[in-house]
């Protein structure tokens, strides 16, 4: 909640799992379809962070490598666990295919940017796949700016996301409420100083948004 006296100016949402149904359908998914087990996909996403050195998926989503070679070092984990090599070269499109727009809670940042609170949106996506996600939603019909992490660098919950979003808008930290369905990037925004809202699903966030509000 917000500490008393504070006065909130903007509200920061997450896109996907927020904006979006759950990102485990979109998981859900792609196990349905290649028979690769949300399991074995983390197992392989584990070996190739050992591998690499660093998680291949948020150096992807920093756009330091390309979609492509992410999905090459992922099937180069992959291929020994399953024992054959996997085709994954529709890892975005049944990703994309899964994930809804959440109306209840695009209504309610449309109504909030109605009454007046300046909207952003901050998200931890991929270059390639902005052509899939923005005509999911009325993106720039509700906010005014979007930070997303395959354009700045950066990806949540690293402060200087935080950061690049609170120069983008002018305002301080204090003055903004930041809403995500991933806990450690509500740390990561608290921690830089915002009041964060953590979405569990519509109903509790709506009333935790409205209480912050309020």
């Amino acid at each position: 909640m917000a500490e008393p006296g504070r006065k909130i100016e903007a509200v920061v949402s997450d896109f996907g799992g927020v904006l979006t149904s759950p990102l485990l359908q979109s998981f859900m998914a792609f196990q349905d379809q290649t028979g690769i087990t949300t399991e074995v996909l983390g197992q392989g996403m584990q070996a190739a962070t050992e591998a690499n050195g660093g998680n291949p998926l948020f150096e992807m989503e920093r756009g330091e490598i390309t979609e492509v070679a992410f999905l090459e070092k992922l099937t180069d984990s992959l291929e020994p666990l399953l024992g054959h090599r996997p085709e994954m070269h529709r890892f975005k499109e049944i990703y994309f295919e899964a994930l809804e727009p959440n109306p209840a809670m695009i209504e309610l940042m449309r109504e909030l940017g109605g009454s007046g609170y300046r909207m952003a949106m901050l998200t931890n996506n991929v270059q390639e796949w902005e052509p899939l996600w923005r005509p999911m939603l009325p993106v720039d019909e509700i906010f005014e700016t979007v930070v997303d992490s395959g354009f700045v660098g950066c990806r949540k919950p690293e402060s200087k996301i935080y950061e690049i979003t609170l120069d983008r808008l002018g305002l301080p930290a204090e003055s903004c409420l930041f809403v995500d369905d991933v806990l450690v990037n509500c740390e990561g925004a608290e921690k830089a100083g915002m009041t964060a809202v953590h979405f569990r699903d519509n109903e509790q966030a709506i009333a935790d948004v409205r209480a912050v509000l309020a």
